[in-house]
Formats: structure tokens, C-alpha cells, sequence
């Protein structure tokens, strides 16, 4: 449909220009049979070139009437004056110049309006009394035509005032959505940046113990240096991994106020999901957890995305599903990739998706990090769906 309505949609000046050639034409046409017929026996002008040449001059200007309202009412309304003023059935030319005032006060501030509409409704007023009328009808007419005209224009112009506002608080909206989801984005990024700290702070802390064995028994105990230098190559590996993701993290430039958090706090992972079930079972919504295939050993900081994808579901089941609903957590486990779909059967109330959504944000920005891929959203039958893949690159143990 849009695809259509961009199709159909006609350039203003393109239509002013249509719609001035048609007045023209048939100011003209008019102009040239109602002499024959009627106003010839009444004493009027013959409808003659210059009629011809004063109607084109009422009528044409109306192509430029949204870009120079007021010089297309000046001329439209002086050529009017001047056919009415050479003895012409003034009759003939009295529409283009009501259209040019209804643009004026359609499109013009309220004082340059009245003062459109007033002169008008003059030009009207010395047409009519051209045309023999008395004062009184004159005046009526006048006053009846531009009322009609202003009452439309005035509605037109309210509109177009309040369709700039709703654009303007559109895109003020608009800005502010970007500005919390950048914000949102920060914050979780700059936490996840905490929790990295706190792995490779403790990758770190267990080198230099492996480091001081090694050297404590390198003569006395060849083997246990052998398998103390092996478990430094592969924390110093893991360490690496993570400090990549750190530095990826904290490419985002800002400062976040460091809360007080112990520093080798231990980070939670899938081990931890059986108490993570139980927590959603005891706030009232059933959950089933489905393991597939044999589990792997996970990198510290892939098992805490992993782990807070799943609770920060299972957090959302929680709020939004309704009751009743229940869940189910399948694990996946694959050769090099660990997938995992949270799903719930809850009516919802809407808020997942059309609220803040900073939850979601930090589900995406973690499983990215890690190179993973994630989708959220509402299911074809009903409940919410939570599904991400995360690459396993750690061996198995």
C-alpha cells in the first residue's frame, strides 16, 4: 500500500500547475459562451483578447500559489479589479481569486490571514457592484464566501500547525529512544567490563601460584613442573581470551561510577542454573529444563553470558508472561556451539517488547561479545521466545 501511495503521490507544483491551466481553460470557455448566449443582450463588454489576456492573468498565477501566496493574490486579485473595471461580466473570473485567499489564509500567519481574507472579500464586494447588484447583496455575498473560505483555510492551517508538532515530538522521541538505548548500551557493557575484571584478576592470581610451584619443584619434581606449566599456558590462554573481550568492551569511551563490588567475587555460570530454576519455580512460574548431547567446558566469561541470557529470560517470564505461564530452558549442546532456547506460554502484557527493552540490550550486547548470535521476540502461537548461539571453544575436561 505505501508502495502504491508513493506511486500516486503528485508533486504540489505540478498539481497547482494542472489546476491553474484548468481554471484558465474554463474561465475562458465560460467567458467566451455565456457572451454569446446571455450577457451580449445585457450591454457588457464583448468577451474579446483582452478578456482573454486579463482571465489568464487572474487564473495563472495560481500555479505559484503555495511557494508566493501573496504576490499570486495581488495579481489574481488586481487582474479581477481591472476585468471588472473594463466593463467585463465580472462573474466570469471570480473564483481564482477566492482560491489565492484561501491559500494566504491557510498558509500565513493569523494577522497576515485577516488581512487577506478583508482584501478579498473588497475585490468581491466592487465586483458585485460591477455586476449591478445592490450594496447590500454585494456585501452578503462577500462576507459569505470569504467566511466559508476562511473557516476551511483556518481548519487547514490548525492541522498543518499540529502535524509539525506531532513531527517535531516524533522525532524528539525519537533522539530521546537513541539516547537511553546508547546510554543502556554503556551501562551494560561497562558491567560486563567489571565482571571480565574479576576473571582475568583471578586468571592472574592463579599464574602466579602455578608460576611459584613450578619453580618451588622444577629439580626436585620434574613432573608436577610439567603439569604446573601446562595449567599456566592454558589459564594464560583463557586470561587472553578474556582480556580481548575486555578491551573490545571498553572501546566505548565514558566513565560509569565504580560500585563497591570484592574483587574476586566468583562469577556464576550453568552450574548455577539449578538454583536459578528454583528461584523462577519459587516466584510462582513452572519451569523445565531439556539438556541435549554431552556438555562441554565452557570459558569463564562465555559461561556467564550463557548463564545471564538464561536468568535475564527467565527475569522477563517472570514480570511480563502473566499468569499462568510456564517455561522451558533447552540446552543444546553441539560439537562447537552451545544453543539455547528459553520459551514461555504466558498471555504477556505487552511490556516485553513495547517497553524500555534495556533488558533486551544487554542480552544482545553480551552474546555478541562472545560472538554469538541471539533472537527475541513475541511466538506465532503465543508466549515469548528467547533463543541464542554461543560459540564452545574451550576442550572438554
Amino acid at each position: 500500500m505505501r508502495s502504491i501511495a508513493r506511486r500516486l503521490r503528485v508533486d504540489p507544483v505540478q498539481a497547482d500547475t494542472a489546476l491553474a491551466l484548468v481554471l484558465a481553460v474554463v474561465t475562458v470557455v465560460y467567458g467566451l459562451q455565456s457572451y454569446q448566449a446571455r450577457y451580449r443582450a445585457e450591454g457588457w463588454r464583448p468577451f474579446d483578447l483582452t478578456a482573454v489576456c486579463l482571465s489568464l492573468l487572474v487564473a495563472l498565477p495560481l500555479a505559484l500559489r503555495r511557494r508566493h501566496p501573496w504576490p499570486v493574490l495581488t495579481l489574481s486579485l488586481t487582474g479581477l479589479l481591472v476585468y471588472t473595471a473594463a466593463g467585463f461580466q465580472p462573474s466570469v473570473n471570480l473564483w481564482p481569486p477566492l482560491l489565492a485567499g484561501y491559500t494566504v489564509i491557510a498558509r500565513r500567519p493569523p494577522r497576515q490571514a485577516v488581512a487577506a481574507a478583508v482584501v478579498t472579500c473588497g475585490a468581491w464586494t466592487a465586483s458585485g457592484l460591477q455586476a449591478r447588484l445592490s450594496v447590500e447583496l454585494s456585501v452578503a455575498q462577500s462576507v459569505i464566501a470569504i467566511g466559508i473560505v476562511g473557516i476551511f483555510a483556518t481548519g487547514t492551517r490548525r492541522l498543518a500547525e499540529r502535524n509539525t508538532q506531532l513531527a517535531e515530538a516524533t522525532d524528539r522521541l525519537r533522539r530521546e529512544q537513541e539516547l537511553r538505548a546508547r546510554h543502556a548500551v554503556v551501562e551494560e557493557r561497562v558491567r560486563i567490563a567489571r565482571e571480565l575484571h574479576d576473571m582475568i584478576a583471578h586468571h592472574l592470581s592463579a599464574l602466579a601460584v602455578q608460576a611459584g610451584v613450578a619453580e618451588y619443584v622444577f629439580t626436585s619434581d620434574p613432573q608436577a613442573a610439567r603439569e604446573a606449566l601446562t595449567a599456566i599456558g592454558a589459564t594464560s590462554r583463557e586470561a587472553l581470551e578474556e582480556m580481548r573481550g575486555l578491551l573490545q568492551v571498553l572501546r566505548i569511551s565514558g566513565d560509569a561510577p565504580r560500585e563497591q563490588e570484592e574483587l574476586y567475587h566468583p562469577a556464576p555460570g550453568l552450574a548455577e542454573l539449578d538454583g536459578l530454576v528454583e528461584r523462577t519455580r519459587a516466584a510462582g512460574v513452572p519451569v523445565r529444563v531439556v539438556v541435549s548431547g554431552p556438555a562441554r567446558m565452557l570459558a569463564p566469561g562465555v559461561d556467564l553470558c550463557a548463564f545471564r541470557v538464561v536468568q535475564e529470560a527467565l527475569t522477563n517470564v517472570i514480570k511480563h508472561a502473566g499468569r499462568p505461564a510456564t517455561a522451558t530452558v533447552r540446552l543444546q549442546w553441539q560439537p562447537d556451539r552451545l544453543e539455547a532456547r528459553i520459551v514461555d506460554d504466558g498471555p504477556g502484557d505487552g511490556d516485553a517488547v513495547s517497553g524500555s527493552g534495556l533488558g533486551l540490550i544487554g542480552i544482545h550486547e553480551r552474546v555478541r561479545l562472545y560472538g554469538g548470535s541471539v533472537h527475541a521476540g513475541p511466538r506465532p502461537d503465543g508466549g515469548f521466545e528467547v533463543a541464542f548461539t554461543l560459540p564452545v571453544t574451550a576442550t572438554d575436561p
